[in-house]
This record gives C-alpha cells, sequence and structure tokens, in this order.
C-alpha cells in the first residue's frame, strides 16, 4: 500500500471543532502522563536489580579476540544487541537489521561512561562483511567461539536481545535483559510511527473500523531495502 493509497482511500478521525479537540487530546494526555510516570517507576525498580558476576568469555572483533571486559572500550557499562544470525545467508534477520540501522550516533554515550556495540553468533569474518553491505555503522562481536551467547539468552538459531553489563576492573557483571517487544523502548522508530493517525497499519493493533491494516511486519524494511539505502553498494 502506497502512502498516497493511505491517506486518499482509508477512513480517517472525525472532524470536530477546537474545543472538542483540545477536551479529547487533554484526556489522552492524562493517560500518557500516568504512562510517563510509570516508565519512571519501571527504570527506578531498573536501578535497584541485583547482577550477577559472569565468568571470562572472549569475543572476537574487528582486531582479533578480545575479553569481554576490554569490549568495554574502558568503559564501566556496556549494552549489547544480540543480533539474530544464519551463518553463509546472503541476507540475515530484516528486523535486526533494519532496527540496528538507527543508531548512528552512539557518542553520547560516552558521557554516560557506556557502550553500545552489536553481538552475533555468525563468524566474524562474515558478520563484517554484512555490517558494511548493510551501511551499519556500530561495532560488531562475534560469539562464535565461546558460549556467550547461549549464556545470555540469544544462543544460536535463537531470537534477537538486548543485554546490559557493568564492569567493576576485570570483572564483568550483567545487570538487565530484555527481548521481543522488550526492545521497542530503545527504538526511535516505532515511537513516530505510533503517534501518526494510522499508526502501524498492523492487523493485531486495535484501530478504529476502516483504518489501513496489512500483515504484521509487511511494512518494516528488509534488509535488501537497508543495503540500498545505507549500504556502500547504494551510496
Amino acid at each position: 500500500m502506497t502512502g498516497n493509497q493511505t491517506t486518499t482511500s482509508a477512513a480517517k478521525p472525525p472532524v470536530a471543532d477546537h474545543d472538542t479537540w483540545r477536551a479529547a487530546l487533554d484526556d489522552l494526555r492524562r493517560r500518557e502522563k500516568a504512562a510517563t510516570r510509570e516508565l519512571d517507576a519501571i527504570a527506578a525498580q531498573r536501578r535497584r536489580l541485583p547482577m550477577v558476576e559472569l565468568p571470562e568469555y572472549t569475543l572476537i572483533g574487528a582486531e582479533g579476540p578480545a575479553r569481554l571486559a576490554d569490549v568495554f572500550g574502558g568503559r564501566s557499562q556496556l549494552i549489547t544487541y544480540h543480533h539474530m544470525w544464519s551463518d553463509g545467508a546472503d541476507w540475515q534477520c530484516g528486523g535486526c537489521t533494519g532496527y540496528t540501522s538507527q543508531f548512528t550516533r552512539l557518542e553520547f554515550l560516552d558521557s554516560y561512561d557506556a557502550r553500545f556495540v552489536v553481538v552475533t553468533n555468525g563468524p566474524i569474518e562474515e558478520a563484517l562483511a554484512y555490517r558494511d553491505k548493510v551501511g551499519n555503522r556500530m561495532d560488531w562481536y562475534s560469539s562464535s567461539e565461546s558460549s556467550f551467547g547461549a549464556d545470555v539468552d540469544a544462543p544460536p538459531g535463537g531470537g534477537f536481545a538486548v543485554n546490559v553489563f557493568l564492569r567493576d576492573g576485570d570483572t564483568v557483571y550483567r545487570t538487565w535483559h530484555t527481548n521481543g517487544r522488550g526492545t521497542e523502548q530503545l527504538s526511535h522508530s516505532f515511537p513516530l510511527i505510533d503517534i501518526l493517525p494510522y499508526g502501524r497499519q498492523e492487523e493485531w493493533l486495535d484501530s478504529p473500523e476502516g483504518w489501513p491494516s496489512r500483515p504484521t511486519y509487511s511494512g518494516w524494511l528488509d534488509s535488501p531495502d537497508i543495503a540500498r539505502f545505507y549500504g556502500k553498494a547504494g551510496r
């Protein structure tokens, strides 16, 4: 469905006078503010989570083997996105490829003593070649020669995940993990799409009668799309 078809043939919100619109917006705003306060409370609980000490792992980076403690790059906090991987595939998971393509400016994390990297269970040579193919700008590491991925709930053949770690000297602790829709809070794409009148336009949504709807994921950019927009061949 093209953007023009969406806006010209789909149902539209009812038209109201300004005062009616403002009252409806204010009613919604109360719920939005309540959700914000709940997210603040969740973040406060997250800061109070215990942590678990990890054994020493060796990952493989662009410069060769690196201890997990060294992946921090001298910082004390580390976020890892675990990219789904199939060895030898021309195109990897479209969702992971599109999701990680958003993170192009990560220098702000320096002020928070933190780093954010991609980890995959695939061979590092394939991972780095794929990173360049799709124009990804993050630092990539491979856990193909250790049990790291499996031990942090991102095993070979499994799904994607986000993990967070804290380093104290050479000792690394795991502090937080999420997967599935839990990763949406780290993305800017879904929050932007969700404030549009038609939202994500996916069939599982609770939308008004006549709203544009299509199969889930069908509006997402796939890996070849990301490569065309951002990869070296597309530049």
